[in-house]
């Protein structure tokens, strides 16, 4: 078997045995351990679990088409935490005091606006500077999260509505509302890049730019639409979160870039673009829940939850760049 024919093989897959197969570890070394008298996925905590997966699976989604581009964005985090403070906050303003609870449409639209915006920046930058992505959403990473601090400083923002609260915990069909977003949203980004033009170039974009630009492809519009849809689905995040908590923190969202990219890397999107699968980053997303969810289970600390997704992180990496070596007749790992 080829190496390209191995790698499709292996990663359409392998994301779905490695949840089959952390199921298993925890619930063995739960019981093992003796640590608790609750099973450790029942059915109750599989629905948490999707309605917990969310807001980085939302996230991941968008990611997926960014990367599958060829491209990344660290900015996710600092895009996620201005939107919900838009969101709060602007409920708040004078201006919407006679609206009601009309004012929850208009503060959606604000934080969605917001980050529709930001994502459109830096695809902009990407396109017109020529400078890498990452360099340029490094910097933006930075810069939106200076905003985000110089909004409010160390101090959280916080409005809690109540007619927000109840729709944001609603159920319906047994899943939350979250749950709902997740599920539709993967839908759409599974369609887009399945079914459509948009789709399919950014996977000829991806695979070979200069071959992408000869046959017409306009590249750089088409790389700013991709960081507006990442932009809008991180402030989207942010809406569906902060709907229920009701308040964020200047810190919130940081480090979600490197969980948003494990997830989509560990379900089998290329680091360097062409080639990648929405249901692969959907079993991506629940794969680092169901890790963090089950290292917690067993006692695991924060600290040790990031050591293990880190190293799963630089092994998934060093996997793909064996499975896609071109001109090499066998792996070398």
């Amino acid at each position: 078997m080829q190496p390209g024919a191995l790698s499709k093989a292996l990663k359409s897959g392998a994301i779905w045995g490695f949840i089959v197969l952390e199921l298993i570890f925890f619930s063995v070394a739960g019981e093992f351990l003796s640590l608790s008298d609750k099973a450790f996925m029942n059915w109750e905590n599989m629905l948490l679990l999707l309605k917990q997966s969310a807001p980085i699976g939302i996230i991941a989604m968008g990611m997926t088409m960014v990367m599958v581009n060829g491209n990344i964005d660290l900015s996710v985090g600092a895009t996620f935490a201005i939107a919900a403070i838009v969101l709060l906050d602007s409920m708040t303003w004078p201006i919407f005091a006679g609206l009601g609870d009309w004012v929850i449409p208009v503060a959606w639209l604000l934080a969605l606006l917001v980050g529709t915006a930001l994502g459109a920046l830096n695809g902009l930058i990407v396109w017109k500077t020529g400078v890498d992505a990452f360099i340029v959403t490094l910097g933006s990473m930075l810069g939106y999260r200076g905003v985000v601090f110089m909004f409010n400083g160390e101090n959280p923002t916080s409005h809690l509505n109540w007619t927000l609260v109840d729709f944001a915990e609603a159920e319906f069909l047994g899943l939350a509302t979250a749950s709902w977003f997740l599920l539709a949203v993967t839908l759409v980004i599974w369609f887009l890049t399945k079914h459509t033009v948009h789709g399919r170039n950014a996977y000829a974009i991806g695979d070979n730019r200069d071959a992408a630009v000869n046959a017409g492809i306009r590249v750089g519009p088409h790389m700013m639409i991709n960081f507006a849809i990442i932009g809008f689905l991180a402030a989207l995040s942010a809406v569906v979160f902060y709907s229920e908590s009701g308040s964020v923190n200047p810190n919130d969202g940081q480090l979600y870039e490197l969980w948003v990219i494990t997830a989509v890397v560990l379900g089998g999107t290329k680091i360097t673009g062409g080639a990648g699968s929405v249901i692969g980053t959907f079993g991506g997303v629940i794969a680092i829940q169901l890790l963090r969810k089950g290292l917690g289970h067993i006692g695991a600390d924060t600290s040790t939850v990031n050591l293990v997704i880190g190293c799963i992180l630089i092994a998934v990496l060093f996997l793909d760049r064996q499975l896609n070596v071109k001109g090499k007749e066998e792996l070398k790992v």
